[in-house]
Formats: C-alpha cells, sequence, structure tokens
C-alpha cells in the first residue's frame, strides 16, 4: 500500500505544480517549477515505489520487467486519481482570491504528437538509464537528470504542445481547461509511444548493462 500511496502523492504534486505554474504568472520558469517539483518527488519516493508518478514510465519498467503487471496496473490507477484530484485543486486554488483565465494551450496535432513523442522518449530514456543500469546502483544523481531532462524537453516543447511528457498531466491540463478532452488522444498516443520507443531503445543500447 506504501507504494501505491507515494505514487499518488508525487503524481498530485506533478500535476498540480503543472497546472498552477502555467497559469499564475510563472511563465518562462514554469519548466523549471516542474523539472523540480519531480526532481524532489524522486528522491522523496524512489526507494519506495521507484517514483515513477507517470504511466508512460511504468509502462516503460513494465516492458522491461521491472514492475509485475498487478502492480502496473495499480500504479496507473492511483497515478490517474492523482492527477484528477491535483487538477480540481490548482483550479480551486487558481480561483481563491481573483478569477484567473486559465490559458489555453494552442498547438497543431502533427506537431503536438511529434513534441509529446520526443519528450517522453528523452524523459523515459533518462529514467531507464539512470536506474537500470548496474553502474548507476548506489549513485544520487538520478533525481538531477530526470528533473533537468524533463525541465530541458518543458522549455523546448512546451510552446508547441504544452510539454505534458505524462498521460496524466495531459488529463490534467484537460480537466484544468487548457486543452480540450477531445485533444487527449494526442497526448495519449504521443507519450506511451515515446515511452515505448524509449524502452526498445534502451534494451538495445544497453544490453547486458541492466
Amino acid at each position: 500500500m506504501n507504494k501505491y500511496i507515494t505514487e499518488f502523492i508525487g503524481t498530485f504534486f506533478w500535476v498540480l505544480t503543472a497546472v498552477l505554474s502555467a497559469n499564475n504568472g510563472s511563465g518562462a520558469m514554469a519548466p523549471l517549477a516542474v523539472g523540480a517539483v519531480v526532481m524532489a518527488m524522486v528522491y522523496a519516493g524512489s526507494h519506495i515505489s521507484g517514483g515513477h508518478y507517470n504511466p508512460a514510465v511504468t509502462l516503460a519498467m513494465l516492458m522491461r520487467g521491472k514492475v509485475d503487471r498487478s502492480d502496473a496496473i495499480y500504479y496507473i490507477v492511483v497515478q490517474v486519481l492523482g492527477g484528477l484530484v491535483a487538477a480540481m485543486m490548482a483550479v480551486f486554488l487558481l480561483n481563491c482570491q481573483v478569477r484567473v483565465d486559465i490559458r489555453p494551450v494552442q498547438h497543431d496535432v502533427l506537431c503536438s504528437l511529434l513534441a509529446e513523442f520526443l519528450g517522453t522518449f528523452a524523459l523515459v530514456y533518462v529514467v531507464l538509464n539512470v536506474t537500470n543500469v548496474r553502474s548507476n546502483a548506489g549513485q544520487s544523481h538520478y533525481g538531477l537528470a530526470i528533473g533537468f531532462a524533463l525541465a530541458a524537453m518543458g522549455f523546448a516543447l512546451r510552446d508547441i504542445s504544452g510539454g505534458a511528457f505524462n498521460p496524466v498531466v495531459a488529463l490534467g491540463i484537460s480537466v484544468a481547461g487548457m486543452t480540450d478532452l477531445s485533444e487527449l488522444w494526442i497526448y495519449l498516443a504521443g507519450t506511451l509511444l515515446g515511452a515505448a520507443a524509449a524502452a526498445t531503445v534502451f534494451g538495445v543500447v544497453a544490453e547486458n548493462q541492466n
């Protein structure tokens, strides 16, 4: 149960930070805020649950045999719940004092699909290389690597797709009104395909190292 609670908490703060920082005047610093909170949550919870906080990461770990199928299903369930609660909490907080106009994500379908694929590929590829390689065991850099990878992809791609790189973040920004639910498939396809591709490439380039 502890690992599911940990996944809920980590995903909650990822989505909460993503929605709030995109709409509270943080502007260009939003990707840094998201990268920082994910880095912190990875350090806080990776020893309990592995610190996935993202169905795309869970998919990649499942493909690599690092999580069993039943755990993967429960992880995704609690990640979705954490993201939904976070999105509703973020909208409430944004409207506590002054009505805030939620900033919609403007994007082209093909460009957004490619951006989410590439951003998720980079994120998951880093996650796998810092957590699934024997030579990295016991090192303390993994949280920094993951957080900076996420922030870098956010800075590079957020103006194209919104920079979700996580199906639950995509769901959260849809619930918050930043994008339409009818466009959720773009994020699901881009992030899950990106994660699957990263897991496949990792299996080739890191053969015999994990």
